[in-house]
């Protein structure tokens, strides 16, 4: 905090510099002359370009607010406090979180992430209109911190609709909306600094977008919207500053929500290895292994999908069930998106030669602690 405190001290001692040494008093009897601001004769009228500039981003900005709600969740933390989700434990008593969502069904189905909801034991909404009501958490997913939350005996609610976060350019001006600090209703503008790798694949190794709109604690859960109004990614985190926010893509949310709202859980692929870039470890690939990409296996789990479809450590995985591998991020998301139970052919390279096993996907273990 003492950094914060600079600003202010300079402030002052700039005052002090071009203050007179001795401020005029009045004397006996003589009264100090009235203050008189010089107000406008008439309202002032904006610069024509730009209104024509901040009109649509105002129009925009009143027209998704009916759609944005506030989370509150009640109940012990099953794990450590979240990166952006509101208050934290204090040790004690209840967790007490405040976090955002949004409509996406005018039945009352609201999205928002799961480290907002995680291990709680009541979720309250509070909506446009200041109704604050009970929701139920139909599903949650730790590794996408997604969850889906139902609003039972509304109707007609206004909802918010998904855009393509895969069309999404670096630069695009983007809203983030939230409930900030527990504060009600706030819109920031921003950029997006960082586009997700387009992939036919949703599932964890996703890239998130990063914005410079701010993502401050209580935003989490709320949505980054393009200028066109569509949901093109949820807010989840930011860095310790504030300075960059994270955004899940909206591909992830198409994906995943309407499972967690059918099922109430997500089921992700497992082969059981450790790996790496094959470009910053190539000595200890296996001999003979060339370095035009995949992903290294440094390790095989015993008695895991991997190990008991002959994977061994130093192989490079360059393809899982026909679908190229240049790196360890393409190997995780390929196999996540996998049903568990399923027999896929994945090639490796060793010592020197490309062989195919076959391997039967695992389910991947809960990563909540």
């Amino acid at each position: 905090m003492r950094i914060g405190r600079v600003p202010v001290i300079v402030c002052c001692v700039l005052l002090l510099a071009v203050a007179p040494a001795t401020a005029p008093t009045p004397t006996a009897g003589q009264e100090a002359a009235p203050l008189t601001l010089a107000l406008p004769s008439a309202p002032g009228q904006p610069d024509p370009e730009l209104a024509r500039i901040t009109r649509p981003l105002v129009r925009l900005a009143e027209s998704l607010r009916p759609a944005l709600v506030q989370v509150r969740a009640r109940g012990r933390a099953a794990a450590a406090a979240p990166p952006n989700g509101g208050e934290a434990p204090d040790g004690r008593g209840p967790r007490r979180g405040v976090g955002s969502g949004f409509l996406v069904s005018p039945e009352g189905h609201v999205i928002t992430n799961h480290h907002v909801v995680q291990g709680v034991r009541s979720v309250e909404v509070r909506l446009h209109d200041g109704r604050r009501l009970a929701a139920r958490v139909l599903g949650s997913d730790a590794r996408t911190d997604l969850a889906v939350l139902k609003i039972d005996g509304v109707a007609d609610l206004p909802v918010m609709r998904l855009g393509d976060s895969d069309g999404l350019q670096v630069g695009e001006l983007v809203m983030a909306l939230g409930n900030p600090f527990g504060l009600e209703q706030s819109v920031t503008l921003g950029i997006v600094s960082r586009k997700p790798v387009r992939s036919g694949v949703a599932g964890p190794g996703f890239q998130f977008i990063l914005t410079d709109a701010a993502v401050n604690p209580g935003n989490s859960g709320g949505p980054l919207v393009n200028m066109a109004g569509e949901v093109v990614g949820v807010n989840s985190a930011a860095t310790s500053r504030g300075s960059i926010g994270f955004a899940i893509p909206s591909r992830v949310v198409q994906a995943v929500a309407p499972v967690l709202a059918t099922r109430g859980k997500m089921t992700w692929g497992w082969l059981g290895v450790t790996m790496s870039d094959i470009e910053e470890e190539p000595a200890a690939a296996a001999p003979g292994a060339p370095l035009e990409g995949g992903a290294l296996v440094r390790e095989v789990r015993p008695d895991e999908p991997a190990a008991r479809g002959g994977v061994k450590p130093g192989d490079v995985v360059v393809e899982v069930d026909g679908k190229p591998v240049r790196e360890p991020r393409d190997l995780q998301q390929i196999v996540t998106g996998l049903p568990p139970g399923r027999t896929v052919p994945l090639a490796v390279l060793r010592d020197g030669r490309r062989e195919t096993l076959t391997v039967q996907i695992g389910e991947a273990p809960d990563p909540t602690p």
